[in-house]
């Protein structure tokens, strides 16, 4: 289900190891997870291109409407529908994700194009590496079709950089001039960031992650936000994973926040059937109270590597 690191690799700014500790893991990507559930899930029951427009509910099951004038009515409505949730927009419209301060940018290189110095220090491990409002990272994913055969992979860096509101704003706008918000996927990003993005590294990073930077052909680029709802379920609809909290990256939590969202859901409803509310309300205490614990965790650790900031309980 991924690739294999070994150590966990810490470097200075001028490239020296300030650690290594032997902690091997698994580094997996989106789309084999995504591949892997859907081949199990099948077709049947799969829709694309459905936007929904309106959910009505009462006592007895809730209703969908979509935007091409089909409904469906089922006993549950599950938005299970990411960090920029419809459903979440159209039931709890105040519910709104806050960015964070700072953004990560994101690139892919051919494992067999990483330069000398980034595979001699990086290949292999995780490695991570800090400055003054710098914080990177980066590991070797599944490369093109999930492929993880070695010289056929990817490796993967997720570099944060403070930017404040406005920054962020130029950075959300595309190639195309189309504003894009929070994220910009890979291939849209304007051409200007790209000399801003080296410049960076010249200051910033030691010569391994400054040369996989340098290296990537299409970089992207995502804000950090922040959202812990205080209430999941509304009646016969509930929010599920990102739709409800958004914890941070530095967690490495929000896959299995919403694994754990929806096995413990599965097994509120199974252990009282014919009981719907009464489920919902078992679930929802423990599970607002998980993503609420996730969010602080991760405002404490991005605050900490980005602004330097201390946790509360530290200082008092």
């Amino acid at each position: 289900m991924g690739v294999r690191s070994e150590a966990r690799t810490v470097f200075r700014p001028d490239g020296s190891i300030r650690s290594r500790q032997r902690a091997p893991q698994i580094q997996t990507s989106w789309p084999l997870i995504y591949s892997t559930l859907k081949a199990s899930f099948g077709d049947a029951q799969y829709h694309r291109g459905k936007r929904l427009v309106r959910v009505a509910q009462d006592a007895a099951g809730v209703t969908a409407f979509f935007e091409d004038g089909s409904r469906e009515t089922g006993d549950l409505l599950i938005g299970a529908d990411g960090g920029n949730s419809t459903v979440r927009s159209l039931l709890w419209p105040d519910l709104q994700p806050g960015y964070a301060g700072y953004l990560a940018w994101r690139g892919l290189v051919p494992e067999n194009a990483m330069p000398p110095a980034a595979r001699a220090a990086l290949h292999g491990d995780f490695g991570f590496a800090s400055n003054t409002g710098s914080h990177i990272l980066g590991y070797l994913v599944p490369g093109d079709g999930n492929d993880i055969r070695p010289g056929h992979r990817l490796y993967n860096w997720v570099w944060y950089r403070v930017a404040d509101a406005r920054q962020l704003q130029d950075i959300m706008t595309d190639r195309d001039g189309v504003a894009r918000g929070y994220s910009v996927p890979e291939g849209k990003l304007a051409d200007r960031w790209a000399g801003h993005l080296h410049g960076d590294a010249a200051r910033l990073l030691p010569l391994p992650f400054r040369q996989i930077v340098a290296a990537t052909q299409r970089p992207f680029a995502q804000a950090i936000r922040d959202l812990a709802a205080s209430q999941m379920v509304k009646g016969r609809v509930l929010l599920l994973g990102d739709a409800a909290a958004i914890p941070r990256p530095h967690t490495a939590a929000s896959t299995s926040k919403a694994a754990a969202n929806a096995l413990d859901l599965a097994d509120q409803l199974a252990a009282a059937p014919g009981d719907i509310a009464g489920a919902l309300a078992r679930w929802e205490i423990p599970q607002v109270a998980y993503g609420k614990q996730l969010e602080r965790q991760g405002r404490e650790a991005g605050d900490h590597l980005l602004f330097h900031a201390r946790p509360a309980s530290a200082t008092g």
